[in-house]
């Protein structure tokens, strides 16, 4: 793996690149929110390693500098796309895990001619979904989770369900550090009012949809109205919750792996 600074838009990213083979269109994925780019090494290590793999930090997480003004979804995926090209690929397949999934429907709806096919691994459509209880909200307003290893571990179960309301502590090393206060509140700026649910029509790379049935901060529900909002698209359901991409990757690597090819 490569880890590299790179500035794109006036801003710059960390990037991590896991060379391929040069057989496969490269993958690239979007994180979840206040998620440094190493929480993702899971399902990296579990896919093909002929697949080269591009990953960033978005502004003031993980090894991103600081985000100096607030920047949206619709202004932050034209950034990404020039990084894309920056680092020499004009398509590229995207994977968009929770909040990195909003930015991966932007980037296809934005820049269809650079998104071959779409993995949308718990998630949503933005501010228009079924949202999570209340208190599940509340706790995810801060990012306390990534810095309190006991918190990350008291909360766990209930925000993000599946094997974490049996195993708690997985989180906790799981979840630890890797962003500002600004950053986190600057990605929950990113997405408001923002909504593809209007758009989801107009998706036109093959898309699988990823879900699990023990998701309390994505409920499953929204998996299906993407299911049926864009044409042609694919539906995996998995017993889980919302970590399983990272914490039980060994079951979803093989579903996502063919899918891409």
């Amino acid at each position: 793996m490569t880890l590299t600074d790179v500035t794109v838009g006036g801003r710059t990213l960390r990037v991590a690149v896991r060379p391929g083979d040069g057989t496969r269109t490269p993958l690239l994925l979007c994180n979840g929110i206040g998620a440094r780019l190493e929480m993702l090494d899971p399902i990296v290590e579990a896919l093909p390693a002929g697949l080269e793999i591009i990953r960033f930090d978005v502004p003031g997480v993980g090894g991103s500098p600081k985000p100096r003004v607030p920047y949206h979804m619709t202004t932050f995926a034209p950034l990404v796309a020039k990084l894309v090209r920056e680092l020499g690929h004009e398509r590229v397949d995207v994977l968009g895990y929770s909040w990195g999934g909003g930015l991966a429907q932007q980037l296809a709806l934005a820049h269809r001619g650079l998104v071959r096919r779409l993995v949308l691994v718990a998630t949503g459509t933005g501010s228009l979904m079924v949202p999570a209880r209340p208190a599940v909200l509340q706790k995810m307003l801060t990012p306390r989770r990534y810095r309190d290893p006991g918190y990350a571990a008291q909360v766990a179960g209930e925000i993000y369900g599946g094997t974490m309301r049996t195993h708690p502590e997985r989180a906790a090393r799981l979840l630890h550090g890797g962003n500002s206060e600004r950053g986190y509140f600057f990605q929950l700026l990113a997405g408001a009012g923002w909504s593809t649910l209007p758009a989801l029509r107009l998706v036109q790379a093959p898309t699988l949809i990823v879900s699990g049935d023990d998701d309390p901060i994505i409920p499953q529900v929204n998996a299906r109205i993407l299911h049926r909002g864009i044409k042609g698209s694919e539906l995996h359901l998995y017993r889980g919750g919302h970590l399983a991409l990272l914490t039980e990757p060994q079951e979803l690597a093989p579903v996502i792996d063919r899918f891409l090819r």
